[in-house]
């Protein structure tokens, strides 16, 4: 039987090592898309699917990152002194009310699915919801509320899925699916970063996923999957091989890798481009700068 969704676990315990030597002392999740920072996207993004309670999953040296949604008075009192309406909202659209906010600290850095589990006892015996923050995905309808509309539908486990070229299987969760009406397609298998000859189809998990509790049972196993690690995929498969219903979603969107540097600069790039304030000049620039290394070849 199906249960509302009403809380999300975002796993944020990593070291951002790609982006040394800049988050040696700011946390991944606070660098930012023009002027939001990844956190906030995904915090948007779950309150547009009904999310009312927020788990972060946390480690050293995030500290930067909680004090982000607290309130802050004296920034908030000088904006409203100069003026600065709207400025002012926008800031106060970052505060969180008391209590909805609970973080939790992930000791080690044991993969995902540990990193998933260790949220367990915040989230009870409810179905939950996991975003990963490395995952922007920019859509008419916040991919998560498409999802949670597919789910409301039918129950289940939910995973955000899209194509990938053939060579980039090793770098996901790779599915195994059944035909479907729409974008959702119920899920045969699952396989952690297969090599491309050995991918069941080239259809990848992105950082979006609805989920049982079952799977916070399957992973109080704590077994080691592919690169030593606890992967959440692997719970998810178990729902599977036991009968459960497991379905893929492809989203309506389009997701930028915000974990890779490359990804980061085309997501800055097309949420600049979509501003009405920006658009014009930064769209200028790059043309110019198109045009000068046309020039130069």
């Amino acid at each position: 039987m199906k249960s509302k969704v009403t809380k999300a676990i975002f796993p944020v315990a990593g070291l951002g090592t790609r982006f040394l030597p800049a988050t040696k002392s700011i946390p991944k999740e606070i660098l930012t898309l023009v002027d939001r920072p990844l956190i906030q996207y995904a915090i948007d993004e779950a309150r547009a699917a009904g999310i009312e309670e927020f788990i972060f999953v946390t480690s050293r040296g995030k500290s930067a990152l909680e004090d982000y949604f607290d309130n802050a008075p004296e920034l908030e009192s000088a904006l409203a002194q100069k003026g600065k309406t709207e400025i002012l909202e926008e800031l106060q659209q970052t505060n969180m009310d008391s209590g909805a906010i609970a973080y939790v600290r992930q000791n080690q850095p044991l993969g995902l699915g540990h990193a998933v589990w260790c949220a367990r006892r915040m989230v009870h015996d409810e179905a939950f919801a996991v975003i990963l923050t490395d995952d922007v995905i920019a859509a008419d309808k916040p991919c998560l509320q498409q999802m949670m509309e597919a789910y409301n539908e039918t129950g289940g486990n939910y995973v955000a899925a899209m194509e990938v070229p053939a060579d980039k299987t090793a770098s996901y969760g790779v599915l195994d699916v059944g035909p479907g009406d729409g974008p959702r397609l119920p899920v045969n298998g699952m396989v952690e970063k297969p090599k491309p000859e050995d991918a069941p189809s080239n259809l990848a998990v992105i950082g979006r996923y609805i989920l049982t509790p079952r799977i916070m049972w399957n992973l109080d196993a704590r077994k080691a999957g592919a690169g030593g690690e606890i992967q959440l995929t692997d719970a998810i498969a178990q729902e599977i091989h036991g009968g459960n219903s497991v379905y893929a979603y492809r989203f309506d969107g389009q997701r930028y890798d915000c974990g890779s540097k490359a990804g980061f600069l085309q997501a800055t790039v097309a949420f600049g481009l979509q501003r009405p304030d920006l658009k014009d000049e930064f769209g200028e620039y790059l043309s110019d700068l198109s045009a000068m290394r046309q020039a130069a070849e």
